[in-house]
């Protein structure tokens, strides 16, 4: 094709044999930017990612409650209207109270459950770091940040002081207390549920506080987690008033809205980087222009139309924006995949909950990378193209 045979010619330095200075300049432009936005968005991914499977792997993915939240009293045609929905559930008693150990004591919130199914709806038995998964003789698991503020580890003895139970002393009714044994401690590396989660046993929990045999509500477990929202609208439409089905996403809402205009904005902030070299490719096609204004007038002259000068100079530019996107799709590919399998850069886990930069590719955000830098490298040569296509052959050639 004639005016990409010229356009490419245009991009060569005076020997033909490389690309001149102002190509690379420009082609590098869109190299960075390219490469830049694809590590960053693999990273945020991953960062995304990591978050999620640590709230899922404490969080069940649907929670059944009442709308008032009073307690539930399980039956037949409950469980067996769940069980039509779900793969796996288990009943759960959520309520907030005081724990005291020694000379210290926290507010902490507490969470009975029946061990066995809970461990077929969460992955908290897989998240004990000291101790076990046990409940056995007054046993309780803690979460570990919580577990340094009261000093305490597996086998040592804390005292739980219920304020909505109570007991009569020769002094009248005072809150209820009672004492456990640590027997396991867990990091699900989220600080939220380390510093102030505690499991009970959901039969010890419900004598402890006086429920008899009602609970909280129910959690469950399916196999598709982005079908929770789907399967809760039908959960809640099956049981009815009073009760109501939330799922993962809605319960952490707040979060993952701002995770996800966070990757919105700095998708934004991050094009204005293909945007500069954007204005690069405009200035060399202008200055290409003032150039090659011989060479122009003299196509035009044999009968080139103005419609194949534009094409000239919009194909200089496509094929700036098609190199340079190329070779950083390319390179934020491998920096991303090396960055995935060898993880050499290391965060303080202190600080993050996390050894390593996490990072996830998805074919979306490339696709989506590669269309916006073609797009406005496409956009940048149309001015230099309109003016190239405007100039006059007697004009052009008369001072050379």
């Amino acid at each position: 094709m004639f005016e990409l045979f010229i356009a490419r010619r245009y991009l060569l330095s005076r020997s033909g044999k490389f690309l001149s200075a102002t190509s690379i300049i420009s082609i590098s432009g869109v190299f960075v930017g390219v490469s830049a936005i694809l590590i960053v968005l693999s990273v945020l991914n991953g960062f995304h990612k990591e978050l999620r499977d640590r709230i899922l792997g404490i969080t069940p993915h649907i929670v059944i409650t009442k709308y008032s939240y009073e307690p539930i009293r399980l039956s037949d045609s409950l469980i067996n209207k769940i069980q039509a929905q779900v793969k796996n559930f288990a009943p759960f008693i959520y309520t907030k109270t005081i724990i005291r150990a020694r000379d210290q004591s926290d507010g902490i919130v507490i969470r009975g459950i029946d061990p066995e199914k809970e461990k077929k709806v969460t992955d908290i038995a897989r998240m004990i770091v000291a101790g076990e998964f046990n409940f056995q003789n007054q046993g309780i698991v803690l979460g570990l940040d919580l577990a340094r503020a009261l000093g305490v580890t597996v086998g040592d003895e804390v005292t739980i002081i219920s304020p909505f139970a109570t007991q009569a002393t020769p002094f009248g009714m005072i809150p209820k207390s009672q004492k456990f044994i640590v027997r396991g401690i867990f990091d699900s590396g989220m600080y939220e549920h380390n510093a102030t989660l505690v499991y009970f046993d959901l039969k010890e929990l419900q004598q402890f506080l006086g429920m008899g045999e009602v609970v909280t509500g129910i959690e469950a477990r399916i196999d598709n987690i982005y079908n929770a929202a789907k399967v809760a609208q039908e959960l809640t439409l099956s049981l009815g008033f009073p009760y109501r089905a939330q799922d993962w996403i809605m319960m952490n809402r707040n979060l993952f809205t701002a995770l996800r205009l966070e990757k919105i904005v700095t998708f934004i902030v991050l094009v204005l980087i293909v945007l500069v070299a954007a204005f690069n490719i405009i200035a060399m096609l202008i200055t290409m222009v003032l150039r090659k204004t011989k060479e122009i007038g003299i196509l035009k002259a044999m009968g080139t139309k103005p419609k194949s000068i534009v094409k000239i100079f919009i194909g200089v530019g496509l094929l700036i924006g098609v190199i340079g996107t190329a070779l950083g799709g390319l390179f934020g590919f491998i920096a991303s995949f090396l960055l995935n399998k060898y993880q050499f850069i290391h965060l303080p886990g202190d600080v993050y909950f996390i050894k390593n930069l996490p990072v996830e590719m998805q074919l979306s955000d490339f696709l989506l990378v590669v269309f916006a830098s073609l797009l406005i490298s496409l956009l940048a040569t149309i001015y230099p193209a309109y003016k190239a296509s405007k100039l006059v052959p007697v004009e052009a050639i008369r001072y050379e």
